[in-house]
């Protein structure tokens, strides 16, 4: 019998993907535009980039873990839902084929652990099992997460 896999959930804006680097490929009239509310900018998650050693970590926690993506899409942003899927589908492929969550109550997933940057935003710290707080004194970077949840690897 083999022994299954603890869950993992794994936030994307400001975990996976560096949000600010799509603020920055806007154009001037779209941050005049939506000033305060880039996150609604049509088609923003297409231009962003991952976030330092976050792919590779992904692929190397996939191998031990249950993964799943859990995160959120702004509500007032029609395009956000499917450019987060193209994102997932580029960057991390077959690896993450219909693993990934979108929802605006983090709380009602259940597992092991939650990386996620913002605890208090769309049910995090409510979650069911242990909140890793990316970009924390403790948890600033993708390196002290892999240290952490695999100290023997």
């Amino acid at each position: 019998m083999t022994k299954q896999k603890k869950v993992l959930y794994i936030d994307m804006d400001g975990v996976l993907v560096n949000f600010q680097s799509g603020i920055d490929k806007l154009t001037e009239e779209q941050r005049v535009e939506y000033k305060d509310q880039e996150k609604n900018v049509p088609h923003i998650f297409s231009k962003m980039e991952p976030m330092e050693g976050a792919i590779e970590a992904y692929r190397i926690l996939a191998e031990k873990f249950d993964t799943y993506i859990l995160s959120t899409a702004p509500w007032n942003n029609e395009t956000a839902l499917g450019d987060k899927v193209a994102w997932v589908k580029k960057y991390l492929g077959d690896t993450i084929y219909k693993r990934l969550i979108l929802s605006h109550n983090k709380h009602l997933n259940e597992g092991a652990y939650l990386i996620d940057d913002r605890p208090h935003k769309n049910g995090a710290g409510d979650f069911k099992g242990e909140l890793i707080h990316f970009g924390s004194e403790r948890f600033p970077n993708w390196d002290k997460i892999l240290l952490y949840l695999m100290p023997n690897a």
